[in-house]
């Protein structure tokens, strides 16, 4: 009986666990509105329509978008997303280039719209 128990317990304690460890990596998950969202703050120059500089608002927004990113799954979700929409607004890949270098932003992956997102570490 005592062995049921002790067994029945660990499986308790196994389920409480994925459940817990499901709960935070749903709380870091970061969802695509919220990228372009965050990106507000930079969408004039991204378009071209700014001045030749991202704004020191956009490059808080940017960095602190980066800090969300903290997985590597997070990472390639935002990966796609941005690749995705980018186009659709009119974002233009020269000024996506010079925004992580002006900004201070130390990215793990090239910036460029043919980017594999599945490779992002």
């Amino acid at each position: 009986m005592e062995g049921k128990r002790a067994q029945y317990g660990l499986r308790v304690m196994l389920v409480a666990f994925a459940l817990l460890l499901a709960c935070n990596t749903m709380a870091e998950a970061i969802t695509c509105n919220d990228a372009v969202s965050a990106l507000i703050p930079c969408g004039s120059y991204l378009i071209g329509q700014g001045g030749a500089d991202p704004s020191p608002r956009c490059c808080e927004s940017a960095r602190a978008l980066n800090r969300m990113a903290s997985t590597v799954a997070s990472r390639r979700q935002l990966c796609e997303c941005l690749k995705q929409t980018g186009p659709s607004f009119g974002v233009k890949p020269e000024r996506v280039q010079h925004l992580p270098p002006f900004c201070k932003i130390d990215l793990s992956m090239p910036v460029s719209p043919d980017v594999d997102c599945s490779r992002v570490a």
